[in-house]
């Protein structure tokens, strides 16, 4: 990687957070076939590296260890290198999304035993599954066009979720074969995923064109079909589509983007909070009313230009975590630098942590502190949700993105591979 490079978000993100009873991945250690002498981190996943960092899921979130997740890289190379289309699409997500940068490592969860971590990989279009103590390939999925992104769990751990961003697709895979159990048709540029804590549907949130220049508000239907598609995770089949341009419209802000980026659950999964492209704050909709019921507007950093063709991606705020007991949110403000905890019942903010175009927000292993990526500082930092106060920061790897909970086996070292 060059020495000066730029510190900006990158990927279409989206995304969802948790299901927010506890972390989703934290389920795994419960799940049926786990080891009970596993360990529980955080897996930070370092985009332009190729990377992810293990760190503690709790304390000082110190580092444990790195994974390389393209030890393929050669192979996979020589094929892009060989197919004049495969090229094009690899050159197109350096230079788009990938901001002059490969996306190596886009999202990732660990397998139900700990000895494994699979891995979405958006330049290469697959997903990988990773073996941990020898840093070798188990399987190998090639997702439908030219992209991978976001992916799920499922709560049992068995099942994993994938968004192929330009296939308009959802696959599904058997998280420990690699062989598809299904797959769903999408909106436009699928992105983040969500398992609803009995496993029975999938909510996937398609964002549509996030690399053009049509930012403007009148030429927002220039961005595709964007929507939040309702799967049966059984039969795979869409049971509805919640499209909140509708939504939006009936409580006046028409020019307001409706592409959903991340987004999180509450505990009983009544209300879905989320993100939109653009927008400096989230929304609260209730799913039994099928509205939109309250608007959290955030603050904006005086040094961030309102010119919505510098937002990386057309991200603003780009992160959306919830504390387990559902009394708080936590916010990463990308473009306005900052991350913030948000009192759920007022919707009042507490203090603006400065983070570097923080890009995720997950929860920490023991439920106390969210944690952000700083994708342009290259660290994790940990905030009290208590206090809403910053607790510790930890250096990774060039440009992390997605943070997900999950486990090793006890006694994990790094491979040498790695």
């Amino acid at each position: 990687m060059p020495v000066f490079r730029r510190r900006h978000l990158c990927s279409l993100t989206a995304a969802l957070a948790l299901t927010a009873t506890v972390p989703a991945t934290a389920a795994h250690a419960d799940a049926p076939g786990a080891s009970a002498a596993l360990r529980q981190v955080l897996f930070v996943g370092n985009n332009w590296d190729g990377t992810a960092e293990v760190i503690k899921s709790t304390g000082d979130f110190a580092r444990i260890g790195r994974i390389n997740v393209i030890p393929d890289q050669d192979e996979r190379m020589a094929e892009i290198n060989a197919d004049p289309i495969r090229w094009i699409a690899f050159m197109t997500i350096r230079n788009s999304v990938g901001e002059g940068h490969d996306q190596f490592v886009d999202d990732m969860y660990s397998t139900p035993d700990g000895k494994s971590v699979v891995v979405s990989r958006p330049s290469f279009a697959d997903v990988v599954s990773i073996d941990l103590a020898s840093g070798r390939i188990n399987w190998r999925f090639p997702v439908s066009g030219f992209r991978a992104d976001h992916m799920a769990v499922s709560p049992d751990g068995k099942r994993v979720a994938v968004s192929a961003s330009t296939g308009n697709t959802v696959h599904v895979l058997d998280i420990e074969t690699g062989k598809q159990l299904g797959k769903a048709a999408t909106g436009a540029k699928p992105h983040e995923n969500i398992f609803t804590k009995d496993g029975k549907y999938i909510y996937n949130m398609s964002i549509g064109e996030v690399n053009t220049q049509t930012d403007a508000p009148w030429l927002d239907w220039t961005k595709g079909d964007r929507r939040i598609t309702v799967i049966d995770a059984t039969t795979y089949q869409q049971v509805k589509v919640i499209d909140m341009r509708s939504r939006l419209d009936a409580i006046g802000l028409k020019d307001f983007s409706d592409a959903v980026r991340p987004a999180v659950f509450s505990p009983d999964e009544s209300k879905l909070y989320f993100q939109v492209s653009f927008f400096n704050g989230f929304f609260e909709y209730d799913l039994a009313s099928d509205k939109i019921t309250r608007t959290k507007t955030l603050p904006k950093n005086p040094a961030t230009s309102d010119d919505r063709t510098t937002f990386v991606n057309d991200s603003r705020h780009h992160g959306l975590s919830m504390s387990p007991d559902g009394k708080k949110l936590c916010v990463a403000g990308t473009m306005d630098d900052y991350a913030t905890v948000v009192d759920r019942g007022t919707l009042q903010e507490g203090p603006l942590v400065t983070a570097a175009k923080p890009y995720w927000a997950t929860v920490s292993g023991d439920g106390r502190s969210c944690v952000v990526s700083e994708s342009g500082s290259d660290q994790v930092t940990a905030i009290d949700f208590a206090t809403g106060k910053k607790v510790a920061s930890v250096p990774v790897g060039d440009h992390p993105q997605r943070v997900r909970l999950g486990h090793v086996e006890a006694g994990w070292t790094s491979p040498s591979a790695s």
